[in-house]
């Protein structure tokens, strides 16, 4: 059984380290050729520091490139209100000895999609797609090459979490979502109407302490940390864990179910910017454009998490 390739790109957040993990414990079924950075919920500065901190939680080398430290065509937003100063904080690491690699992360996604047999290298898009459509408008010879991309992005009953309309990673860079939208690259989309049904409520939390390893203690230091925001803010039982659901897809897909639909981005609305204008009815004749999942058996991905990170250090 081959596994499959794939380039997770990142903004890295707590969630977002918890999926690069989750990632990096399942070798046997995913070949993680790098990891690209993009500025998000920090600065890029921050995110390619974090991302080279998770890899060295899991004991990897894994290449880590920095791409883009802006949106297209607006200011950066960030979310330090969330994740903290630092994007990770919850628990102190130690500054990694993974070195950054030389090559900008835009052209690493262009040169791997044109290397690797065409289909064959699936992207993982965790934050906002400045990456991603920086790479289609530099090389749009790569978009037929993409075997599919999954992403951690934008809603539909939920609607938004950053704006009334809009869910942050495609707030932060319409432009970008616009562009990787109408790719006609396969998209698969794990939307915060997925996402805030993986709570990580307490007994969650405990089961990634009890698994007694350290990658597991980090992680449950991180989730303390980044749920205290969405508790206050949702009045639910535990923040949703919205990055990790992208890999727990691509292993798993069963625990996941959805509907081929049109997906739209808005970019000219000041009240409804960065909105996916979701067809979930069908009731325009837009050709459908993205598999946009609606449901998650919750249980099972938790048990799919746990059970991965327990083979990490």
């Amino acid at each position: 059984m081959t596994t499959k390739n794939i380039i997770i790109d990142t903004d890295p957040g707590q969630d977002d380290a918890l999926a690069i993990l989750l990632a990096l414990a399942s070798p046997q079924d995913l070949t993680l050729l790098g990891i690209t950075c993009v500025a998000g919920n920090v600065p890029l500065a921050l995110t390619q520091l974090n991302a080279r901190k998770v890899v060295e939680v899991a004991g990897a080398q894994t290449p880590v490139y920095a791409g883009c430290d802006a949106p297209l065509a607006r200011p950066l937003l960030t979310a330090e209100h969330v994740h903290g100063r630092t994007g990770l904080d919850g628990i102190e690491l130690p500054e990694p000895q993974l070195p950054l690699q030389d090559q900008h992360g835009v052209d690493f996604i262009i040169e791997t999609l044109r290397n690797e047999p065409e289909g064959s290298v699936t992207l993982c898009p965790l934050g906002p797609l400045t990456n991603i459509a920086s790479a289609l408008q530099k090389a749009p010879d790569i978009a037929p090459r993409i075997k599919e991309i999954v992403l951690m992005g934008g809603a539909y009953f939920e609607v938004g979490n950053i704006t009334p309309a809009a869910e942050f990673n495609i707030y932060v860079d319409p432009e970008a979502a616009k562009i990787v939208f109408a790719s006609g690259a396969p998209i698969t989309v794990m939307p915060l109407d997925v996402t805030h049904k993986v709570l990580v409520t307490p007994p969650r939390v405990q089961a990634l302490r009890d698994i007694g390893n350290r990658t597991g203690t980090v992680c449950a230091d991180w989730v303390s940390f980044f749920e205290r925001f969405d508790t206050a803010k949702y009045g639910s039982t535990g923040a949703p864990l919205h990055d990790p659901t992208t890999i727990a897809y691509l292993l798993e897909p069963g625990l996941f179910t959805g509907r081929q639909i049109n997906v739209e981005i808005e970019t000219t609305s000041d009240l409804t910017m960065g909105m996916t204008v979701a067809d979930w009815w069908r009731v325009t004749d837009r050709p459908a454009n993205a598999m946009f999942m609606g449901d998650v058996d919750a249980d099972g991905f938790f048990a799919l998490l746990t059970s991965r990170l327990a083979r990490l250090p």
